[in-house]
């Protein structure tokens, strides 16, 4: 199959991701079918709590699922990091997928804060490397900006090759998975 139709394919595939309940956000949010910007985050923790890095580029050839998300967002906690759970656990074995979360800090910097990310880690047993991008409240952190995101929580997948294949504020878990085990298949 041409390239160019695999691109077809996967964007058309990853729109099924969206829950039954939600309508697709606005084409002002999201970068669907746009190169993924590389993430600049100013701080990173690995699944145990210590300090690391994480660079996209060093993930090439992998699906990447990103879920943004601050500490306080009602949603994040009911829908966004169950989902991310849920899709995490099912390829933590994958050597072609990787998650992270990324608290993408926009306001409530006295709670949205640093120290979040292992809490939540903890309380959510996300064995995964968490990232936080502090914003201002005159500017938006640089992965809300770069990735137009509406919020939190915001869902993200990238493709092997880069790409955004879906951004929306919430995914479908179920549909995520069954469209990962089949679009992995076909890389292995």
């Amino acid at each position: 199959m041409n390239s160019k139709r695999r691109e077809f394919l996967l964007a058309g595939t990853a729109a099924l991701l969206l829950p039954k309940t939600s309508q697709s956000t606005s084409n002002s949010y999201g970068i669907a079918g746009q190169q993924a910007p590389e993430l600049k985050v100013g701080q990173w923790i690995d699944g145990s709590g210590k300090p690391t890095i994480f660079k996209l580029a060093e993930h090439k050839g992998k699906f990447v699922f990103m879920e943004f998300w601050q500490a306080w967002c009602p949603g994040c906690h009911s829908h966004g990091f169950p989902s991310l759970k849920k899709i995490s656990d099912e390829f933590k074995d994958s050597r072609h997928f990787v998650s992270i979360a990324i608290q993408t800090t926009f306001e409530g910097f006295s709670i949205n804060n640093a120290q979040q990310m292992r809490a939540i880690q903890m309380r959510y047993d996300l064995d995964m490397i968490f990232g936080h991008d502090e914003g201002s409240e005159e500017k938006p952190p640089y992965t809300m900006r770069s990735y137009r995101s509406g919020g939190t929580p915001w869902a993200v997948l990238i493709s092997p090759d880069g790409k955004v294949l879906y951004n929306d504020f919430s995914i479908s878990p179920d549909s995520a998975i069954a469209f990962l085990k089949k679009a992995i298949a076909k890389l292995a």
